[in-house]
């Protein structure tokens, strides 16, 4: 898959399994909220098609990270992501990988397809629901940000 992100290869790994013990011991609603600051982000920049996101009004997520034992809850509703702190129930869409995997997806490195054919991700939930998260998930043009001549101010002369 192409890498529009020029980012290295992230290679398929595993965390130990001790960090999935004390991560799920953790609070786990910091979580949500980074996950929704990024979504809502990604929304403002235009990244995610609003004719999708119209289709995701009122529903119910839950990202799963296997080996870090985070759990992210969220929600779509009145045109925002926002995070869920107490669990309303079975979510209408789980998914659900290790950390690899979700940075390959996000990285365009590997596509939900293939994660999912390769058993490296999970999706429960909503059929219909899932596969238009999928094409929305393919269909994503990320911006191209320029670094070039961008310096922190304590390093300029």
């Amino acid at each position: 898959m192409a890498n529009p992100l020029n980012i290295p290869a992230i290679p398929a790994f595993t965390l130990p399994p001790l960090v999935a013990r004390l991560g799920a011991w953790l609070p786990q609603w910091p979580h949500s909220v980074n996950l929704v600051l990024a979504l809502n982000a990604a929304r403002k920049l235009g990244v995610l098609p609003e004719d999708t996101l119209q289709e995701l009004e009122g529903r119910f997520f839950r990202v799963t990270v296997l080996d870090t034992g985070m759990v992210a809850d969220f929600a779509y509703s009145a045109a925002a992501f926002r995070p869920v702190f107490i669990s309303p129930g079975k979510p209408d869409l789980h998914f659900t990988a290790r950390l690899s995997a979700f940075l390959q997806m996000v990285s365009r490195q590997e596509d939900p397809d293939t994660l999912f054919f390769n058993r490296s991700l999970s999706i429960e939930g909503d059929t219909e629901l899932g596969l238009r998260v999928k094409n929305m998930l393919d269909a994503l043009e990320w911006p191209r940000l320029s670094w070039q001549g961008v310096r922190p101010t304590f390093l300029k002369s």
